[in-house]
């Protein structure tokens, strides 16, 4: 049976989805959009061929809502929907943060909901999508949220209560290479590199150790034992990074991402 799956609010996440599916084998025939501006709605007509409908059609129409709208407006769109979204509904909440039982608070008792936690590689299919099931979603709900996320890259299934663990280790994840990036393509051009080659040193560099920790299945820590050779340069480098209170630092980086993920989460229960 062909199943009617709306994303509403498509920002830059939910576009990203929506390709991302498309090109997983969804027909746009089968997806529904919604957008705040109808000129966004047309431009997502346009570029893929879906539907743009209203908030309220797509709860009644859709068999899987995707809400995307940010953390801030989703109080307001779930009292626009409440009324329309039928108990056998999926609503699958891809706003970081957001407590399942702020959702099934406000929906029809019963309602299925299922909590996802992505990230920005999305956009490029590399994206880190975390599952958890609310009270009433069942192995099939939680499948068939990995089926459309994994459209868009991997997918991982933990308890809610680790969520705000993963939101700081993997939602902000991609900040903390870009930020490390960056102060790498720095210390390159102090050694007298021009600011592209350094960059292009680092990224490749990026990726193929990303690559190499995938796909070889070794620790991080055997693989940083290979290229750290008796008083050579890599141990003198990571001597450096230990003085300096890297590796504490970034431990204090993540509770702290962790903590403020915990504050946002509880800040959205009244």
């Amino acid at each position: 049976m062909t199943q009617k799956v709306a994303v509403l609010g498509t920002g830059k996440i939910g576009e990203a989805l929506l390709s991302g599916m498309i090109r997983g084998g969804w027909a746009p025939a089968d997806l529904l959009v919604t957008a705040r501006r109808q000129e966004r709605a047309e431009e997502l007509r346009t570029r893929y061929g879906v539907t743009p409908v209203s908030n309220q059609e797509a709860a009644k129409t859709a068999d899987t809502l995707i809400l995307t709208v940010k953390p801030q407006d989703m109080g307001v769109l779930l009292d626009e929907l409440a009324s329309h979204v039928p108990a056998d509904r999926l609503v699958i909440s891809g706003a970081a943060g957001i407590p399942i039982a702020f959702f099934e608070d406000r929906l029809a008792a019963g309602t299925p909901v299922v909590r996802v936690m992505t990230n920005t590689p999305a956009l490029v299919d590399e994206a880190m999508s975390v599952i958890s099931a609310g009270s009433h979603a069942t192995a099939d709900h939680l499948a068939h949220a990995e089926e459309i996320f994994g459209a868009v890259g991997k997918t991982l299934r933990v308890p809610e209560a680790q969520q705000d663990a993963c939101t700081a280790l993997s939602g902000s994840g991609p900040a903390y290479f870009f930020y490390l990036v960056e102060a790498m393509t720095d210390a390159g051009i102090l050694l007298g590199l021009p600011r592209d080659k350094a960059h292009d040193l680092i990224v490749q560099s990026a990726i193929g150790a990303a690559t190499m920790l995938r796909d070889s299945g070794e620790h991080p820590v055997r693989l940083r034992e290979n290229v750290t050779s008796p008083a050579g340069t890599t141990i003198n480098a990571i001597r450096e990074l230990e003085n300096h209170g890297v590796r504490a630092a970034l431990i204090a980086a993540l509770e702290a991402a962790r903590d403020r993920s915990r504050e946002l989460a509880s800040g959205t229960k009244d």
